[in-house]
């Protein structure tokens, strides 16, 4: 392996022969999510509620064993033989620093990292590593651990200071790693809504994240003079028009740019939620995008960091998802972007590898996963059908917009924005109880048998998908 880095806007290694970045996203490993590993809530309260349950040596034990499973040597040899050149590792901070006690970092988490990194070098598959849950929030949504809806990274100095100290930690302990293709330093930021997502137009505060951005690059040049560093746009990797241009060495940018032909519902090619998705579609979505307008303008490696199709719709549908996804990769190697897709391994929404519905955990969580999605807790499912549940929501929605009687007030946000709040937070909170019960009184190795199933051996491979993707992963 060779050390990455930006040559006349091109990913290379020390040799100068270019590397296309391609392979997928590891959630639901050292950041867990509902959706993906099936629990409903966030991480931080579920392991509260399952401690508080089995008591906190065996729930850490059970949790851990999870991870142990959830990406193996049978992950990475299975990913590098795909054709993958890199997998990206979201990581959720709290495996490395305690809110209670800031600045003091755990051996722990970094030896968790440290193992999986030496798999990587094994195989010889870079990693990116992925902030994704930063100090505080740095979005209003699950994947960043957040039950509150609030970020408070972007108003508290204290938790600036303590994001900006991790990154120095990782920079101390990774240059000179070769193994490592760079640092994703904070995921899909959202800057500018402190409180929370409110159905009104969203205002970018460019000064705020050029500034917080500038001060963590800095930072981490001062120890670390060679890794890549990606930044993502606002807005969840969305916004990029308001960046300053590239002010460092070796920066790249990355974008995440899911679309409605891979979550549907719907034919592809076809009409989804009124216009017309097919190949030219996808094109123009791309090329409009900011993020690939931005990295273009400047003449820097864009990285599409996510982007994804489902396949837990109707059977009769999932063709069309893989061939919407078919069609979105051939349109980002087309146009020279880097990408990694979400996500490696779930328990059967869109995965390279799913949980067998047969396993012992997908048996012993079912009622709980039907519930979640009747309840529609998990905020990532809100392309199913309409429940009971939501259509309460919707009632709701029409009360407090006609009564508030507010023009400004857009219906399908406050919608969606309301159903996270009742349903997502409080709801799937609620269920926590509930899903920590299945385990309770398990000896540890029942628990141990259980997290088994999240084990490569004991997964099923989306077969169809992964030779698309294999095809793909060498164009």
């Amino acid at each position: 392996m060779e050390r990455l880095e930006i040559k006349s806007g091109k990913i290379v290694g020390q040799s100068g022969k270019g590397l296309m970045l391609r392979g997928s996203c590891v959630g639901g490993w050292m950041n867990m999510e509902n959706f993906i590993n099936g629990y409903p809530g966030s991480e931080s309260t579920l392991r509260a509620v399952l401690a508080e349950a089995l008591g906190a040596p065996k729930a850490e034990f059970f949790l851990d064993r999870m991870l142990d499973y959830a990406l193996g040597e049978d992950d990475i040899r299975f990913m590098k033989a795909c054709g993958a050149t890199v997998v990206r590792l979201p990581l959720n901070y709290r495996h490395f620093e305690d809110d209670a006690k800031p600045f003091a970092y755990k051996e722990s988490g970094f030896k968790r990292l440290d193992a999986m990194l030496g798999l990587c070098e094994r195989y010889g598959l870079y990693a990116i590593l992925d902030l994704h849950s930063v100090q505080g929030c740095q979005n209003s949504d699950w994947h960043c651990d957040n039950d509150s809806r609030h970020a408070l990274l972007w108003v508290h100095s204290h938790f600036q200071d303590r994001y900006i100290a991790l990154w120095e930690e990782f920079a101390r302990r990774y240059a000179g790693r070769i193994v490592i293709a760079g640092y994703d330093v904070m995921n899909e930021p959202l800057c500018n809504a402190s409180s929370g997502r409110f159905p009104f137009k969203y205002t970018r505060n460019w000064e705020r994240i050029n500034g917080l951005f500038r001060r963590v690059v800095e930072s981490i040049r001062k120890i670390d003079r060679d890794h890549i560093i990606f930044l993502e746009g606002d807005y969840f990797a969305s916004f990029f028009e308001g960046f300053e241009p590239p002010f460092a060495e070796n920066l790249a940018y990355s974008s995440h740019n899911y679309t409605e032909a891979g979550f549907g519902p719907g034919a592809y090619p076809g009409i989804i939620k009124g216009a017309k998705w097919d190949s030219e579609k996808q094109r123009e979505v791309f090329e409009n995008h900011e993020g690939t307008r931005f990295a273009r303008k400047h003449n820097a490696p864009l990285w599409v960091g996510e982007f994804g199709s489902v396949y837990n719709g109707p059977e009769s549908e999932k063709k069309d998802r893989l061939r919407a996804m078919d069609d979105q990769l051939k349109v980002l190697n087309e146009g020279g972007a880097h990408w990694t897709t979400w996500t490696y391994k779930d328990v059967g929404v869109m995965g390279w590898v799913t949980l067998d519905p047969k396993s012992d955990y997908m048996q012993l969580v079912g009622k709980s996963l039907e519930a979640k999605r009747l309840l529609d807790t998990d905020q990532w499912m809100g392309w199913l059908p309409d429940t009971p549940a939501k259509a309460k929501v919707r009632e709701l929605e029409a009360i407090v917009r006609e009564t508030i009687g507010d023009n400004e007030i857009d219906q399908s946000a406050d919608y969606a924005f309301l159903k996270q709040a009742t349903l997502s937070g409080y709801v799937g909170s609620l269920m926590q109880p509930s899903y920590a019960k299945l385990f309770k009184g398990m000896s540890e190795t029942r628990l141990d048998e259980l997290a088994s199933s999240f084990a490569f051996k004991n997964c099923v491979v989306n077969e169809e998908y992964v030779e698309l993707l294999k095809k793909r992963m060498k164009a």
